[in-house]
């Protein structure tokens, strides 16, 4: 499984999950691929930025084993962003499938080097019986992060299982607790880093009932 949603967080107290697929994947047309992965979460927040007036600052971004890696992708363009919450997340591509030390130039989702462009405080959390994704890639990405949060490793938890152990939902909700607690800072961004890569003539805005 891979998903990444976005977890709407307002000061009102008030709060939404929004989740889509991403290209070649469930309803969605196209074709699936890393840069269309990049793609997508980009127009996602392309969307909710313009057509809903949503803040990053109002955002906490999930994402759940391959879908680590767009999240971790926007996450290094929004220096605003209220936290990450990374679940049975990957180093790297290559890295799932193999032990290897370096990372190659063809890999693909290289997690392991854009999570130490994360300002904002990141939540990860991995089961350690996980037969897909090792413990030890969500234990390593816990030690890059800039902003660590109390990391939860679930005993016996596998890769897709998570959500069934009582200590999955009460840690989240510990975590999106404490991010609504947190006071809004606006953190500089260097010049030169682009906060999307997703020309506006590339897609349209996702349409969704407004509340």
């Amino acid at each position: 499984m891979c998903s990444t949603k976005m977890h709407l967080s307002y000061r009102s107290c008030h709060e939404s999950n929004l989740n889509y697929d991403y290209s070649g994947y469930g309803g969605s047309t196209g074709k699936p691929s890393e840069f269309n992965t990049y793609h997508d979460i980009e127009a996602v927040h392309d969307c909710l930025k313009k057509e809903y007036g949503i803040r990053q600052e109002d955002l906490i971004l999930y994402g759940q084993s391959v879908g680590s890696g767009p999240t971790l992708h926007l996450a290094t363009r929004l220096q605003g962003l209220r936290g990450v919450v990374l679940h049975g997340a990957i180093l790297s591509g290559i890295r799932a499938l193999y032990p290897v030390k370096v990372t190659f130039w063809f890999d693909i989702f290289k997690n392991i080097n854009k999570i130490q462009q994360v300002d904002c405080p990141v939540l990860v959390i991995h089961g350690t019986a996980d037969g897909i994704v090792e413990w030890t890639h969500g234990k390593r990405l816990w030690e890059l992060s800039k902003e660590k949060y109390d990391p939860l490793w679930i005993k016996g938890g596998g890769h897709c299982n998570l959500e069934a152990y009582p200590e999955y939902i009460r840690h989240l909700r510990k975590f999106i607790s404490a991010m609504e607690q947190l006071p809004l800072v606006r953190r500089a961004k260097p010049s030169g880093v682009p906060t999307s890569t997703v020309a506006e003539s590339k897609h349209k805005c996702l349409r969704f009932g407004k509340r």
